[in-house]
C-alpha cells in the first residue's frame, strides 16, 4: 500500500528537521519500503516508469554529491551498449524533471557531464531518521521496511548498488540504536531500545540480555522468558548455534524464579560503551573552491570506509568543521582544534585536478607528543569517473592506514605500564608476538588474551583475535591436532561473531577456521564473501577469501583475490601470512618457479613461519631439485619435527582429489617421509 501524503511524517512531527527549515522542503521522498514521492501542497510526484524512480533515489541517496552522467548509465543500464545508455538517461532524466514540476522549483540541477539532486529542498525518510536519531531515537522507527522493495530486478549493476545502501542504511542504524539502548535508564526504557536494536538485527546479544533484564525488572516473567525463546531462535536461525553461557544464566535464574540475580544492581545497569580504539578524525580536503564538491565527496567516501573498522571511533570533517567554526576559523581545521577534541590521529590532505587527471595527497598525523606525520601517499588517477576514483581511492587508504595505526597503538600500549591494564590493552600487548612467533612469546601472548576475555567477555574483538591466534599455534606444530584445540578455536570465533555480527574481520577468521581446522570450505567461503560485504577494504579478508578458494580448486580465482588484497594493502604487517597463501594456487597451477622466487622473499623476511616451506618443499620435488629440496625439509623439519606426508594430508584442506594427489607427490619428491 502507497501511503497518502498525509501518512507520510512531516519532519517536525519526528523532529527531523535537521539543519533545514520545514519551510524550506518542496519535496517528501520515501525510500523505506516502496518508494513514493509528494510534494509539500500535496501533489504526488513519483515518476511513472521505474528507471527514472531509480534514477531519483541514486540522486537522493548520492546527494549532496555530484553524480557523473557516465556512472548514472552505468548503474541503470550496464546491460547497453555506452551510447544507448546514455540517450535512455536522456529520457529518464527528461521524465523525472516533468514529473517533479508540480514541486514548483528545480530540484535536479542536470549538466553536460554530470547530475544532483537540490537536496537541501528534499526531505528523505531515510536520511532523516538517522540524522535525528541521536536526539530522538523514535526517528528509527521510520527504518521499519526494506529499502525500496519496489525496485530489485532493475539492473544488476543497480541491484549491487542498491545493496550496498540497504547495508549502510542497516549498519547507520544499528549504531544508532545501540547508542540509544546504551543511554536508556528506565526498565521500560531499555526494553523499547533494545527491541528497537533487534528489530534491526536480532543477533545482538547484548541487546537480548537488556531486554530479558528490564522486562525481569518490570516484573514481567513471562515476558522475560518468552524473550530468551525469541533470542535462541534467532541464533538457531542464523549461526546454528546457541546464545552465549551468560546469556543462557538469565533464562536459568528465571525459571528458578530468582529474579534478584537476573536484574542487575543499579551501578550495573547498561551504559554507554567503552571506547576502544583509536580515535581518529578526517579532516576537511583542500581544493580549489571549483573542485570543492570532489574534496567533500573525497573525505566522506573515505569516513565511511573507515567507518567499518569496528575498532576505530571517527570524527568525520563535518564535526571537525563545525568545531572550527565555533571557534571562529572559517576555512581550514587546525590541528590543534582536533587535538582538543581528544583525537589520537588526523587524517589530512589536498586534492588537485587538471583536466584530465585528479591528484590526492593524504597524510595521517599521530598527534601524541611530538606530532608525527607516520603515513603519507600520493594518488595519481584518470578523472573519468569521479565516483569510482573516490571508491578506489578511499579503499586503498583505509586498507593502508588501518594496519598502521594498530602498528602504532601497540607499540604504545607495550610502552605503558602494565598495571590495571583494561582488556583492550592487555590485547594490544598480545598482538606483536603474532607477528614474531616466538613459542614462548606466543604462549604468553595467548595467556594475555585469556585475561583480556575475562576481564570483558562482551569485547569481541578478543575472541577473534583468539581465534586467530589458534590458527599459528596448530599451524606451527605448537599444539596437538586434538578435537580439543579445534573446538576451542571453533568457539573463539564464534563468539567474535555473536557479539558483533556485522564485524568483517571476526567473520573471515570464522571462515579460515571453519576452513583451516575443520575442512568446510563452502561454509568458508560464505563467510568471507559476508566479511567483504560488510567492509570490501579489509585486506584479511581478501586474503583468507583466496586461501579459500584455492582450497576449493578455483586457483584463478583465487590469484585474482590475492592481486587485489595486495593492491590495497602491499605493506600489510601480516604479509608475511597472506603472501604465502599465495603459493597455494601457484603451486597447484605448476607455477613452480614462481612458487621458488615467492617462498625466498617470504622465508627471507620471517624464516620461522612454516607456512610457506609447506608449499615451497613440494615445488621444489615437483621441479627435481633434490639438493634445494633438501635444504628446505632440513628448514621445515626444524620448526616442526614431526611433519610428515601423512600428516600434511590429514592438515591440508584441499576439496579436489586432483589437488591433494599433486601435494603429497610434490612432498614425496622433495623426500619428505
Amino acid at each position: 500500500m502507497i501511503p497518502s501524503s498525509s501518512a507520510i511524517p512531516a519532519p517536525r512531527d519526528l523532529g527531523l528537521t535537521g539543519a533545514i527549515e520545514p519551510s524550506a522542503l518542496c519535496l517528501r521522498l520515501t525510500l523505506v519500503g516502496r518508494m513514493d514521492a509528494w510534494s509539500v501542497t500535496g501533489d504526488r510526484v513519483l515518476p511513472r516508469s521505474r528507471k527514472a524512480r531509480a534514477l531519483l533515489c541514486v540522486l537522493a541517496l548520492e546527494a549532496p554529491a555530484v553524480v557523473s552522467r557516465k556512472r548514472l548509465a552505468e548503474l541503470l543500464w550496464s546491460r547497453r551498449g555506452e551510447d544507448q545508455a546514455r540517450g535512455s538517461l536522456r529520457q529518464a532524466l527528461h521524465e523525472l524533471q516533468e514529473s517533479l514540476k508540480p514541486v514548483g522549483v528545480p530540484l535536479i540541477r542536470a549538466g553536460r557531464e554530470a547530475v544532483a539532486l537540490r537536496s537541501n529542498l528534499v526531505w528523505t525518510d531515510a536520511t532523516e531518521a538517522l540524522r535525528a536519531a541521536a536526539e530522538n531515537p523514535a526517528a528509527l522507527d521510520l527504518l521499519n521496511a526494506e529499502l525500496l522493495t519496489d525496485l530489485g530486478g532493475l539492473d544488476p549493476a543497480f541491484d549491487d548498488w542498491l545493496e550496498s545502501r540497504r547495508r549502510s542504511l542497516r549498519e547507520n542504524a544499528l549504531i544508532a540504536a545501540q547508542s540509544g539502548l546504551a543511554s536508556a535508564r528506565a526498565p521500560a526504557a531499555i526494553a523499547t531500545a533494545a527491541k528497537r536494536v533487534l528489530a534491526i538485527d536480532d543477533t545482538q546479544e547484548g541487546a537480548w540480555r537488556a531486554l530479558i533484564r528490564a522486562e525481569a525488572d518490570r516484573g514481567d516473567r513471562a515476558a522475560a522468558l518468552a524473550a530468551w525463546e525469541a533470542c535462541q531462535r534467532a541464533f538457531a536461525a542464523r549461526f546454528r548455534s546457541t546464545p552465549s553461557p551468560e546469556t543462557a544464566s538469565l533464562a536459568e535464574d528465571l525459571r528458578r524464579g530468582d529474579t534478584a540475580t537476573v536484574t542487575p544492581a543499579p551501578e550495573q545497569q547498561p551504559r554507554r560503551p567503552v571506547l576502544r580504539g583509536a580515535r581518529l578524525g578526517v579532516l576537511p580536503l583542500r581544493a580549489a573552491p571549483q573542485d570543492s564538491h570532489l574534496s567533500h565527496g573525497l573525505a566522506e567516501e573515505i569516513t565511511a570506509a573507515l567507518a567499518r573498522f569496528r575498532w576505530l571511533t571517527l570524527l568525520d570533517c563535518a564535526s571537525l568543521s563545525a568545531q572550527a567554526e565555533a571557534a571562529g576559523l572559517q576555512r581550514e581545521v587546525p590541528l590543534d582544534v582536533a587535538r582538543g577534541m581528544g583525537l589520537d590521529f588526523v587524517l589530512s590532505g589536498s586534492v588537485q585536478r587538471t583536466q584530465e587527471r585528479v591528484r590526492a595527497t593524504l597524510r595521517l598525523t599521530d598527534l601524541t607528543p611530538p606530532e608525527t606525520v607516520v603515513w603519507v601517499r600520493r594518488f595519481d588517477r584518470q578523472a573519468e569517473d569521479i565516483l569510482a576514483l573516490q571508491d578506489d581511492i578511499a579503499a586503498e587508504v583505509v586498507a593502508q592506514i588501518d594496519p598502521e595505526i594498530l602498528l602504532i597503538q601497540t607499540r604504545r600500549a607495550m610502552a605503558r605500564p602494565a598495571v590495571q591494564a583494561d582488556a583492550y590493552d592487555l590485547l594490544l600487548r598480545a598482538l606483536p608476538a603474532i607477528y614474531r612467533l616466538d613459542r614462548a612469546e606466543y604462549e604468553s601472548a595467548g595467556a594475555l588474551i585469556e585475561r583480556a576475555m575475562a576481564i570483558d567477555p562482551d569485547y569481541g574483538p578478543t575472541h577473534s583475535w583468539h581465534a586467530y591466534w589458534y590458527v599459528f599455534l596448530v599451524g606451527q606444530g605448537w599444539a596437538a591436532d586434538s578435537q580439543d584445540v579445534l573446538l576451542r578455536a571453533e568457539e573463539s570465533a564464534m563468539r567474535a561473531v555473536t557479539l558483533d555480527p556485522t564485524d568483517a574481520q571476526a567473520l573471515t577468521i570464522l571462515g579460515h577456521i571453519r576452513a583451516f581446522f575443520h575442512h568446510r570450505v563452502d561454509e568458508a567461503v560464505a563467510l568471507h564473501d559476508r566479511a567483504l560485504a560488510h567492509n570490501p577494504n579489509l585486506a584479511m579478508a581478501w586474503a583468507l577469501s583466496a586461501m579459500a578458494h584455492a582450497y576449493l580448486g578455483a586457483h584463478e580465482e583465487a590469484l585474482r583475490r590475492f592481486a587485489h588484497y595486495k593492491r590495497l594493502a602491499p605493506l600489510h604487517p601480516h604479509a608475511f601470512f597472506f603472501d604465502s597463501g599465495q603459493l597455494i594456487p601457484l603451486l597447484f597451477l605448476n607455477r613452480y618457479e614462481e612458487v621458488d622466487a615467492a617462498a625466498r622473499q617470504v622465508t627471507l623476511l620471517h624464516p620461522s613461519f612454516s607456512f610457506p616451506y609447506k608449499a615451497w618443499l613440494p615445488a621444489l620435488g615437483h621441479l627435481g631439485r633434490v639438493a634445494e629440496a633438501e635444504a628446505v625439509r632440513a628448514r621445515l623439519l626444524a620448526i616442526e619435527p614431526d611433519f610428515t606426508v601423512e600428516k600434511a594430508l590429514r592438515r591440508a584442506p584441499m576439496r579436489r582429489p586432483k589437488d591433494r594427489a599433486h601435494y603429497a607427490e610434490g612432498l614425496r619428491r622433495a623426500g619428505l617421509e
